[in-house]
């Protein structure tokens, strides 16, 4: 059997493109079941009793885009949701609760089906790009205390590098979900934002290709419960206030309370689960790209309640990035200038500065703001909020 999962002519595969593989999976599939490769069905754990201070996000129905009409009525939505929350759910975006389900527990098999000592060989190379595994304890998050996060990165083209055996089985479905966020769900969202610009359609579809050199990419990410002495020292606080280094997240809905977002009015409040919803979001590239029309949101993640704070919380996530030759400009007519155009940075140059400096403790306390650290970062100030 091939080490990269049961797939028909697994050496012919390897030159495809990851379009024609889908496409070549696809015409197969119904000649063989799918192997569940001994996976465990995840069970996710209930919601919250607690009465927590929920935020008020837009919920975008995904299915009105198939027209014309429908398109341009939730892009007022979006830039709506963009401009006040920053943040909205995302629904019938054309997975199933029982295809959903599956990812989830895909993801758990990541975590629980790997030992350290398989781990330790699919851990990323370079502290410049996500990729592979991510051991906890890798990143400082305050006084001395490091996260308790890990997670593994899969490129959104799945097979560019070789996977733990306990997800060899399930390539086919990865490859799948990773082209379904890309090529319908992402691609739909920046569809509606260029609308809700009055550009075209594709203008920022064009930056996003799917075959071009990039690292949009599935995580699968599990947060572990945390000592009370380290909760102590970080006031609870997992991942410090910040934005996304790329154009769009989309969070697939889970149900540990614990991420917040930074309200309008400077109150933290909570994003409430709703099955089988997405939750998204967009992050710096699409503030540089829009020409600050879009903002990101400044987002956290803390405990979890406490009926659930002794719970694993797994996530799947997608995280979009422009294709790494595409230069971080405004694309709004007239917002920047031949020469801020070619001194812009690029895509590639953006996510590897930022992600290797993520978490190393290389920001310092901002002189303007309290309870704000700040670096620039290729002209830009980034910031974290405590």
């Amino acid at each position: 059997m091939s080490s990269t999962g049961a797939t028909p002519f697994p050496f012919i595969r390897r030159f495809l493109s990851p379009l024609t593989r889908l496409r070549l999976s696809e015409k197969l599939s119904f000649k063989r079941p799918i192997s569940t490769g001994g996976l465990a069905e995840y069970v996710p754990p209930p919601t919250t009793t607690e009465q927590l201070d929920w935020a008020d996000l837009a919920i975008i129905d995904l299915s009105k885009a198939d027209t014309l009409e429908g398109r341009k009525a939730l892009a007022d939505e979006v830039v709506q949701a963009m401009n006040t929350q920053g943040f909205f759910y995302l629904v019938n975006h054309g997975y199933a609760f029982e295809q959903t389900r599956r990812i989830f527990s895909i993801a758990s098999s990541t975590f629980d089906d790997v030992d350290n000592e398989e781990k330790k060989m699919y851990m990323g190379k370079s502290p410049a790009v996500y990729e592979g595994y991510k051991p906890r304890q890798t990143w400082q998050i305050e006084q001395g205390v490091t996260d308790q996060i890990e997670h593994y990165n899969i490129n959104h083209d799945v097979r560019n590098r070789m996977h733990p055996g306990a997800l060899r089985p399930h390539l086919d479905e990865i490859e799948k979900f990773s082209l379904h966020n890309h090529t319908h769900i992402l691609f739909t969202i920046l569809r509606l934002m260029a609308m809700g610009m009055q550009l075209p359609e594709d203008t920022f579809v064009d930056m996003h290709r799917f075959e071009a050199p990039g690292e949009s990419s599935v995580r699968f990410m599990k947060y572990y419960p945390r000592s009370p002495e380290e909760e102590l020292q970080t006031k609870n606080v997992w991942l410090k206030g910040h934005t996304d280094i790329g154009s769009i997240t989309i969070l697939w809905s889970q149900p540990i309370s614990g991420l917040q977002i930074l309200s309008p009015d400077g109150v933290w409040r909570y994003i409430k689960h709703i099955e089988n919803a997405l939750v998204v979001n967009s992050g710096d590239v699409m503030q540089l790209l829009s020409g600050n029309f879009y903002k990101p949101t400044i987002h956290r993640v803390i405990q979890p309640p406490k009926d659930q704070e002794h719970i694993e919380r797994l996530g799947v996530f997608y995280f979009a990035m422009a294709a790494d030759d595409v230069k971080l400009a405004s694309v709004r007519p007239g917002a920047a200038s031949e020469s801020e155009k070619a001194h812009a940075p690029t895509m590639s140059d953006w996510r590897k500065e930022r992600t290797e400096r993520y978490g190393t403790g290389s920001m310092k306390p901002s002189s303007k703001e309290e309870k704000v650290e700040e670096e620039i970062i290729l002209g830009v100030v980034v910031k974290e909020y405590n």
